[in-house]
């Protein structure tokens, strides 16, 4: 487009400043004379503005209202009527402005820049204005026409001419004066770019078609008549709202093919920007045309319906909701919340997301059993015979459930206990709970604890979260659908904490009698009562509990079995069970009693029965696959103690008891572990050496702290055990307890560990049948340790037949059943002198 047309376009603009303003000047605009040679250089006056780069070739209009301004523009219409117009970079902070106001600086950075009408908030150079703060580059701009309304308002027509290049500062007041240098564009007219100028007219006018608040027609016929690449940068430029740096930066690059490189690159990243704008507009656009067909629908339905004379359908779910709340046995907290929510539920309209959330609430408040519970059986008797048909032993936890029931009988209002089953995997704690429910005539309810690790777990979630839901206890309370079922939380001891909270203390509510008449969900925000509910919960190690959880539980003890009471809990439970299971009759398949003991022994090292379990249902299972195939009276050989390889293959476990013998510098201990006690043996040695101590077997510090105790005793009662004093300083000492993999710990080996060492330092053997625990003094004082029960039944399980305990633990011998402590003998010590005259031939 020629200077002439885009001059054409402007004059539009013009009329608008001056209809029905004084006449226009039309003063005549002398010519500039500039100076020749290479490079082109004059003295003109700089008007800085903020936010907006001029280029050459192009008109605007402007006001000016400044004192300071005016004077300047005075000076140069009487003189060349031209200046030069350089950019305040954005860095500097807000400027002046004519009115006194500050300049405001527009964060707009994407887009096609609107012609304004008027161009107001530009400056000159104020005192706070340093020359560093200008640009390097800027626009030399010709007056074109000037109007005067008052003293204090001018109007302008500019134009810009050309590039300019700010050489130096000659002059600072009244206003910035600067030497300037005429800076050519560089070009070469290649096809590169004309293909250049192609790519930047379509970007543009791909922009400007999506844009209808622009004259599109208008700037599309000025594309067209642009011939020049320069003329075609610069006038999409100044149509374009770029951050300032990037329009600056357009105007300083020297090469045409540069400046048409980084113009398209930046007409690429608006069209891109427009398609996002573009899809995101059209989705909300879809999604709310989506709610408005919907509610359309709906209020055509309701008119339909209506006139056929049917119910409104949310008329019809509210008032059933409403006949249920007055069939439901609600607490008077609970109905009362359940009214508030309905009849805000029947202001709101079914299309809106809070309706689904307040129906849902009401489902949990009206579906929970709030007064349905199950009447107890109290019939003692019947109680204890469902006991003893499901469990073999645990007598202890027997009787507590029957003491309950007969205080249930005596007192019906009491409240519900709360107990934890303590013992090894496979004793049989889940299905114990069970049994209880079976006997009381409860409904049976189970959770599982283990590994959960968020509070909601236990008090549910806020009605304000996406998804809210109850905890699980009223969840599983609602399934159960009573209010008193007999509720198992399963693995208590194996609860974890994080971020989200420690579930454990959210029990401390849940598990207290004292409190949980009046237990507070955070879903439902009504209290619920938890009284008449008898929970169980079971663990395998009690140290892990939460004290103050555990002090709110009654703790019974499961200890694991011996071989006879795994004989016994085979026989009545476990083969009748897989048999069923396996589609086999009980005259199919007779496991006898060397049979079952020899898969005991052989096959499994428990302390509970789940791994026996196994072993007999894998048997079961070879049975059921000849019966299938072949029938069982063709060539088939029944097991039993002599071909139970060829069911279970090789034999897994070998009996170290069996297979020891008394020897010098071994000595057999006790031990306790979480899934039972154990038995180990520790071996001590001696070598030429200097007096050094070795210990391996994967030791604890506690342990290995134990092992030093007995060395520095022994040593100092040298005289006494009469060990000569240079089997000490010539020799190391090892020590070592087999199974190095597992790791071991604990003080309660300090009294094997010494009777090993004496053993060895005296030349004398100790007793193979003979097992021993205790944790042992510098003093040679012998103190009691726990695990009594465990260790005993070990003991017994290994086939040991004398046992050397602590003093002090025979309390704890009360706690072992009789059948158990049955064939055993119990040496009661205080000192290690007692031991070594029991242990050692």
């Amino acid at each position: 487009m020629s200077a002439t047309e885009d001059k054409k376009n402007f004059e539009s603009i013009w009329d608008d400043l001056t209809e029905g303003n004084p006449a226009e000047d039309q003063t005549p605009r002398p010519q500039m004379s500039i100076g020749g040679g290479d490079k082109i250089t004059m003295e003109l006056p700089i008007m800085a503005i903020k936010d907006m780069v001029i280029y050459p070739s192009t008109f605007f209009p402007l006001v000016i209202s400044h004192a300071q301004t005016i004077h300047l523009i005075d000076d140069v219409v009487s003189g060349s009527r031209t200046f030069a117009f350089v950019a305040i970079k954005p860095s500097v902070g807000p400027v002046s402005r004519p009115d006194g106001h500050l300049d405001e600086i527009d964060d707009t950075s994407n887009g096609v820049s609107e012609s304004p009408d008027v161009i107001s908030g530009i400056v000159s150079i104020e005192p706070e204005i340093k020359p560093t703060d200008l640009y390097e580059y800027g626009c030399r701009v010709e007056i074109v026409k000037m109007i005067k309304f008052l003293e204090d308002n001018v109007r302008l027509l500019l134009q810009g001419m050309e590039r300019v290049k700010i050489e130096g500062i000659v002059e600072r007041t009244p206003y910035l004066k600067a030497k300037i240098s005429v800076a050519k564009e560089t070009m070469e007219q290649t096809p590169e770019l004309e293909a250049l100028m192609h790519t930047a007219s379509n970007l543009f006018m791909n922009i400007i078609s999506q844009l209808p608040h622009l004259p599109i027609e208008e700037l599309r016929l000025s594309m067209m008549n642009i011939n020049s690449p320069l003329t075609m940068c610069y006038f999409i430029a100044s149509n374009m709202n770029f951050p300032i740096e990037e329009k600056q930066k357009i105007l300083e690059i020297d090469s045409i093919k540069d400046k048409l490189e980084r113009m398209i690159r930046l007409l690429n990243r608006e069209v891109e920007v427009l398609q996002i704008s573009g899809r995101i507009q059209s989705e909300v656009k879809e999604e709310v045309t989506k709610v408005q067909r919907e509610h359309i629908l709906r209020e055509q339905m309701r008119i339909i319906q209506r006139e056929l004379g049917e119910d409104d359908p949310m008329k019809s779910e509210v008032n059933k909701l409403r006949s249920q709340l007055a069939e439901a046995k609600l607490s008077a907290e609970a109905k009362k919340a359940a009214e508030d929510e309905l009849n805000r539920l029947s202001r709101i309209h079914p299309s809106s997301a809070e309706y689904s959330v307040s129906r849902t609430y009401l489902d949990w408040l009206i579906n929970l059993p709030w007064n349905i519970s199950t009447e107890d059986n109290l019939d003692i008797d019947r109680a204890a015979k469902i006991l003893d048909e499901d469990h073999y032993g645990l007598e202890k936890v027997k009787e507590r459930i029957l003491e309950y029931l007969a205080v249930r009988k005596l007192k019906q209002d009491m409240k519900g206990p709360i107990l934890c089953f303590v013992g090894p995997p496979g004793v049989g704690k889940t299905s114990l709970g069970k049994s209880i429910a079976r006997a009381l005539g409860r409904k049976f309810v189970r959770f599982s604890l283990g590994g959960i690790r968020d509070e909601a777990e236990i008090r549910g979630h806020r009605r304000t979260y996406v998804g809210a839901l109850p905890g699980r206890i009223i969840q599983w309370l609602r399934k159960g659908g009573s209010k008193n079922p007999v509720f198992m939380l399963d693995e208590i001891d194996k609860i974890g904490v994080d971020f989200r909270g420690d579930p454990s203390s959210a029990l401390l509510e849940v598990l207290d009698p004292e409190q949980n008449n009046s237990f507070s969900d955070h879903y439902l925000e009504v209290s619920f009562d938890l009284s008449a509910v008898m929970f169980i919960t079971t663990a395998n190690i009690i140290d892990t509990i939460l004290p103050a959880l555990r002090d709110r539980m009654e703790v019974l003890e499961l200890p694991g079995y011996i071989a006879e009471e795994k004989l016994k809990i085979a026989q009545d439970h476990l083969i009748l069970k897989q048999l069923k299971e396996h589609g086999l009759e009980a005259n199919e398949l007779k496991f006898e009693p060397e049979l079952i003991h020899k898969i005991i022994k052989d096959y499994t090292r428990e302390a509970g029965v789940r791994n026996l379990e196994r072993e007999i249902a894998t048997v079961c299972r070879k049975v059921a696959k000849h019966k299938a195939s072949q029938g069982l009276y063709v060539a088939f050989n029944p097991p039993s103690a002599d071909n139970i390889e060829d069911f279970l293959g090789p034999v897994k476990y070998f009996s170290e008891i069996a297979a020891r013998v008394p020897e010098q510098g071994v000595a057999t201990g006790m031990v306790w572990t979480p899934i039972g006690g154990d038995i180990v043996f520790v071996e001590s040695t001696k070598m030429k050496g200097n007096n050094n101590l070795i210990l391996t077997g994967h030791l604890g510090d506690v342990m290995k702290e134990s092992a030093r105790a007995a060395l520095t005793f022994i040593r100092s009662k040298s005289k006494k055990f009469k060990i000569p004093e240079i089997s000490f300083k010539d020799y190391d000492i090892h020590i070592h307890v087999p199974a190095g993999a597992i790791p071991k710990d604990g003080p309660s080996a300090g009294i094997t560990i010494a009777i090993s060492l004496i053993s060895l330092f005296i030349n004398k053997r100790v007793k193979n049948n003979i097992a021993m625990t205790g944790e042992i003094t510098l003093s040679g004082k012998i103190l009691p340790v726990g695990g009594i029960k465990e260790k005993v039944i070990a003991a017994r399980r290994a086939g040991l037949d004398t046992i050397i305990l602590p003093k002090h633990n025979q309390k704890d011998l009360k706690e072992i059943p009789e059948h158990i402590r049955q064939g055993l003998r119990f040496e009661l010590i205080d000192t290690i002198e007692d031991a070594v005259k029991i242990a050692i031939l």
